[in-house]
């Protein structure tokens, strides 16, 4: 097992990751501080671990909730399952939350950890490579609207972190590779020689080699941890995280949540941004198909769907968090490894990339 840690002063948490932690109870003890747990789940991972995290939570008062598992129920009505759990189970404010599944469930159960009796602690449990190497690590929850992805929402840190490797095995293939699309990410914001390595070792990664996989989980969480605690709130550079996310959320919502996978959508829209880097001379062609080709050999898409034209794609990409007084800023690339946060671009080259998509 490695331990990684989010520096947050008093508030610091650490990342586990290694293979069967899921139902190791040593790890859950330090950071459960009453006598009541809700285990939050979904219908597919609870058949998998729930007995396993239960027995690990023998001596507490356990209860769970289990829902409905898709993008699509990340909503304020699916959300009002966890609250009723809650109080009909009557936890008080000293109960922790363990959030056991993928970003859908973290985010959830997260953001019912923040505004349940206005803030209770809870526990990421990721299952899914996405979650593991991203969604759990930085305290953003929250749930999607048919407006906007992720627009309610709040800042909630966990206590910790128990990335447990092995669930990747009952993972599907499809989910493996949206995965993935958050790790080539952390090479193309800030860590060059991560995406070389990442050149080198796709294939390995896409055939599940444990050791490239523990490799690439630990590398993402260090890069991210060092993002978040220099910037928790998103104030400045932590947006540099959102690569890709822009036109990735215009997909998600214009195709209708669930359709594509968030790391799909994710996977398509680094891929546009490079190309409007490209647009913009600040990357060449070389390095705009070198991207291309590592995001095609993680098994995802390179190209947005047909289905949302430039026309909508502009009109949800106005509905953004990172929309700030009206002006959209786009996380785009003057390099691989280097990433930058700009609203000083020629409108051309967007209107051009979403033209060309």
């Amino acid at each position: 097992m490695r331990t990684l840690t989010v520096d947050l002063g008093d508030r610091s948490y650490p990342i586990y990751i290694g293979s069967g932690l899921v139902g190791d109870a040593a790890l859950y003890r330090p950071h459960i501080h009453g006598r009541q747990v809700m285990v939050v789940t979904n219908e597919t991972v609870a058949p998998l671990y729930l007995a396993r995290v239960r027995e690990a939570l023998d001596g507490w008062d356990v209860a769970d909730v289990v829902l409905p598992d898709g993008e699509q129920f990340k909503t304020l009505g699916v959300l009002d399952r966890i609250y009723t759990a809650l109080l009909q189970s009557r936890f008080d404010r000293r109960c922790t939350l363990v959030a056991l599944g993928g970003g859908v469930i973290g985010d959830m159960a997260g953001f019912a950890a923040a505004s349940y009796q206005r803030g209770v602690n809870f526990i990421q449990v990721p299952t899914t490579l996405l979650s593991q190497v991203d969604s759990s690590v930085g305290g953003k929850t929250g749930v999607n609207h048919p407006l906007g992805k992720n627009m309610i929402g709040a800042f909630h840190q966990p206590q910790c972190v128990i990335a447990d490797t092995a669930t990747l095995a009952t993972l599907p293939d499809r989910e493996l590779s949206a995965g993935l699309a958050e790790v080539i990410k952390y090479g193309l914001i800030n860590d060059p020689e991560f995406f070389v390595w990442l050149e080198g070792n796709m294939a390995d990664l896409v055939a599940r080699d444990p050791q490239a996989l523990s490799y690439a989980i630990e590398r993402s969480c260090a890069d991210k941890a060092a993002v978040v605690a220099a910037d928790e709130r998103e104030s400045g550079q932590r947006a540099l995280l959102n690569l890709g996310h822009t036109f990735g959320h215009a997909i998600e919502t214009g195709m209708g949540y669930g359709s594509w996978l968030h790391g799909e959508a994710v996977g398509a829209g680094m891929c546009m941004a490079a190309r409007m880097s490209g647009n913009l001379g600040w990357m060449s062609d070389a390095q705009v198909r070198r991207i291309e080709s590592l995001i095609a050999a993680a098994g995802l898409p390179t190209d947005p769907p047909r289905d949302v034209g430039a026309e909508r794609f502009g009109e949800l990409m106005a509905v953004d968090k990172k929309v700030m007084d009206g002006q959209l800023r786009l996380v785009l690339m003057r390099d691989i490894g280097h990433s930058v946060i700009s609203a000083d671009f020629d409108p051309q080259a967007l209107r051009k990339t979403l033209s060309s998509a």
